[in-house]
């Protein structure tokens, strides 16, 4: 065998697919004595020639020689038995745990025909080879231990087949913990009445995953986009609401038609969808595990490097029994971007709305078998290129990721003109001037050497037909345009490449954001931002986003609210991506928690029961204020908004609520002045040890970077170089004496209750002290409710003048 790089074996002969079925007998050779007087010949015992057999394919030679090893493994039982264990007869033991394996393997052949041949394939992942050398025990052992997993799991993928010719279209998946988990699982026990959708022409499978998850009707987007795309085969261009529902309005059209490609090829690959029927399951299972997909895939054997080491060493050669599986599978291959080509594209802005709209798409589909892969940055990319060799039919990606692996020109991206569905979802962001060039680069080629004519395009967003009023000076210029509804989806659909009349559904409001939103503000110097929100935060618990425009202040307010023991959880695009997507599944997991964001969490991301949205600092664009708005108040529910205005912030906030043609002013919040006082001082007294840290931390990481670079280039450092003076241990000593001062002051305040007007005081406890919880009990009362019960007396005030 010949070794490739990475540990890939090669096979000398390509195509392994013919083998020899005996069907006489073998007939000895009688041999010249005078052969044995040659040294090189005394080993030879008897020489033998088959005349009578026939050429068939190699998986029914695995079914011969099954046979012959049931045989066997009764008699090497019976030898054991009586012999001591030497090396050699540890093989045969290791032979007589294989033919029992086998039995398993015929017991299959006898329930299922066809697709035995491949599932026995799958199922013998290592063979040993017969070695020269026997007397080397390591190997052997590791041999003889490897045996009994593999019974184990052949045993459960027998199970698995069984359970899988049951149910044929239900591919099983772990269950992956994620944000999205709470929605989809609305309704698991009772199935909901789904005779809402089927005047929708939707497919039945995803009428079946419809009435599990309990959607028993559509929502507008829906039930206007779905016969449009699924009956009309049009292009979509959708407008409409934050959390309305627009992932199923171009989900489900593109498993339609994923569906129908699908029927239609059904003709000519008929035994492919046979066999698929009899082990998706065992594929499947085989797919999520990341190891299984390695071995397979990439022949890496990683969990039992231990064995490869030692069958090495011994000179013998570890043969893959799947090495047939993988000759196979290169004939597969050979076809396979006729049989199985990407069929859906769903392009997103975000890595973590790539991620949500995939458990979506993969809730919809859990009926039909149709396989969905992601691509993101953050994400090691050589799984992601595995995960594209398994040939999905849907991919959803950020364009930045798309793009590279097009560029390296990945087998299953190479061959776009089948494509299908294209989907750009919240699409007026995504070909903004200057952002995701690689977007850009995509639909050229999309659109130029890799058109398909028959190809649907869906574009999505809350804020698609949101105009923004063109400034005087701009319209003064020659070629100028004043920017309106129309001329604003021409040009989009000309970014785009929908070159036919497309369906344009448009079912934003005037004011862009959602009817059950309460929309709220405080004015304030911006140095008393900090007081506000740490106000809010205890006056009103509950799931909070808080919005700011840049990292840095983020991570300042992520350090000052961890001091005041709010628990924060940060995040923003310099996080690892892992850590981005653990501190979403930590919100949607706490009832009570604080999570703070850049705009990277603005955009479609369905994260269940936000109830209150604070813009920190005024967003620079209204599609931004009402994206960001958008992440509370979703499907029917309610919500509140609240504004911190600076003076810095003005301008934004006029050029939104000019956009957004808003007739009433924003109600201000209602703030209680006497808990300021205490809230201030704490504040103040986070702020002063957040700066201590702070600069001590970057002291400390810049002078030992400098330190570093001169031992390394064996040079003095002056003193002058270091960030701060060189302190004296005495100095350094008092500064650590003032810090541990400080927090002991704060944790003295915290324990304090902040509210003592609003406590009832009247039934002390048996210790003689009152238990006071942080906050008053009127904390009961929602935000919601404090605005509207503000705004019911404002109203009555007008009334009585």
């Amino acid at each position: 065998m010949k070794t490739k790089k990475g540990g890939r074996f090669k096979s000398p002969f390509k195509l392994k697919q013919k083998g020899i079925e005996v069907i006489g007998k073998w007939k000895t050779v009688p041999i010249d004595p005078g052969l044995f007087a040659d040294e090189d010949f005394g080993d030879i015992v008897c020489l033998e020639e088959l005349t009578e057999y026939k050429l068939v394919s190699s998986s029914k030679v695995g079914k011969v020689k099954e046979k012959k090893r049931k045989a066997e493994s009764i008699s090497e039982g019976n030898e054991e038995e009586e012999e001591p264990i030497v090396p050699p007869k540890k093989k045969k033991k290791n032979k007589d745990l294989r033919s029992k394996t086998d039995k398993n393997v015929d017991r299959d052949a006898a329930e299922i025909d066809a697709p035995v041949d491949k599932e026995s394939k799958y199922n013998e992942i290592i063979k040993v080879a017969n070695c020269e050398d026997h007397g080397h025990v390591p190997e052997n052992i590791s041999s003889t231990k490897d045996a009994p997993k593999k019974k184990k799991k052949k045993a459960a993928k027998n199970k698995a087949s069984e359970a899988q010719e049951a149910l044929p279209s239900v591919t099983t998946s772990k269950k992956v913990k994620n944000w999205t988990t709470k929605v989809l699982s609305a309704s698991t026990d009772q199935k909901a009445d789904v005779s809402a959708w089927k005047d929708l022409f939707v497919p039945e499978p995803v009428l079946r995953a419809l009435s599990h998850l309990g959607f028993s009707a559509p929502t507008p987007i829906q039930a206007l986009a779905l016969p449009s795309a699924i009956r009309d085969g049009m292009d979509v261009l959708g407008a409409a609401e934050t959390g309305s529902g627009k992932t199923l309005a171009f989900a489900i059209p593109m498993i339609h038609s994923v569906l129908q490609w699908q029927k239609s090829n059904s003709s000519t690959t008929k035994n492919d969808s046979v066999s698929n029927e009899s082990h998706q399951h065992d594929d499947e299972t085989r797919w999520e595990n990341e190891d299984e997909a390695e071995k397979l895939t990439h022949q890496q054997v990683e969990d039992s490097g231990d064995e490869d080491d030692a069958s090495f060493s011994t000179g013998c050669v570890k043969v893959l029994e799947n090495f047939e599986f993988d000759s196979g599978d290169k004939t597969h291959t050979l076809g396979s971007h006729k049989k199985r080509p990407l069929l859906g594209l769903v392009l997103t802005p975000t890595r973590e709305l790539a991620v949500q709209v995939k458990h979506h798409i993969d809730a919809v589909a859990r009926f039909t078998g149709i396989k969905t892969a992601i691509l993101v940055g953050g994400m090691a990319a050589q799984k992601q290129e595995r995960v594209l060799n398994r040939k999905p039919e849907i991919v959803i990606a950020t364009p930045g990721r798309l793009w590279e692996l097009v560029k390296e020109r990945h087998p299953h991206l190479s061959n776009l003109r089948q494509l299908r569905c294209l989907v750009i979802d919240e699409a007026d962001r995504m070909v903004e001037k200057g952002h995701f060039l690689e977007l850009s680069q995509l639909l050229e080629v999309l659109n130029d050497s890799q058109y398909n004519p028959q190809r649907q395009t869906f574009v999505f967003s809350a804020t698609l037909t949101l105009v923004h009023q063109t400034p005087a000076r701009v319209l003064q210029k020659k070629h100028a345009k004043k920017m309106d509804k129309k001329t604003k989806l021409e040009l989009l659909m000309e970014k785009v490449g929908i070159k036919g009349k497309p369906k344009v559904i448009d079912l934003t409001r005037k004011e862009a954001t959602v009817e059950t939103l309460t929309e709220t503000r405080i004015h304030c110097n911006t140095n008393e931002k900090d007081y506000y929100l740490y106000y809010f935060l205890l006056q009103y618990p509950g799931r909070t986003m808080v919005f700011a425009n840049s990292i840095d202040c983020v991570k300042r307010l992520s350090s000052l609210l961890t001091i005041l023991n709010c628990d924060p959880l940060p995040l923003h695009a310099n996080m690892h991506q892992k850590q981005r997507l653990k501190n979403l599944e930590r919100f949607a997991e706490r009832e009570s928690c604080v999570l703070l964001t850049t705009d990277v969490a603005a955009r479609g991301l369905d994260i269940p029961n936000v109830q209150h949205v604070i813009h920190y600092q005024v967003p620079r664009t209204s599609e931004l204020y009402v994206h960001r708005s958008g992440r509370t108040a979703r499907a029917t529910n309610e919500g509140l908004s609240l504004l911190l205005i600076g003076p810095d912030d003005l301008l934004n906030f006029r050029k939104i609520y000019k956009t957004l043609e808003k007739s009433e002013e924003l109600p201000f919040f209602p703030v209680e002045t006497k808990c300021m006082i205490s809230i201030k001082e704490r504040m103040n007294l986070a702020r002063q040890i957040e700066k201590a840290e702070f600069f001590n931390s970057r002291a400390k990481q810049h002078n030992s970077w400098l330190q570093q670079a001169a031992e390394a280039l064996e040079m003095d450092l002056d003193d002058d170089m270091l960030m701060g003076k060189k302190a004296t241990e005495e100095e350094e000593s008092q500064k650590q004496k003032m810090l541990k001062g400080m927090k002991k002051q704060l944790k003295h305040m915290l324990s304090q209750p902040l509210f003592k007007v609003l406590m009832k005081t009247k039934y002390p406890t048996q210790s003689g002290k009152l238990l006071l919880p942080q906050t008053s009990p009127g904390i009961s009362k929602s935000a919601l409710g404090t605005v509207s019960k503000q705004q019911a007396k404002k109203k009555k005030s007008i009334q009585l003048n």
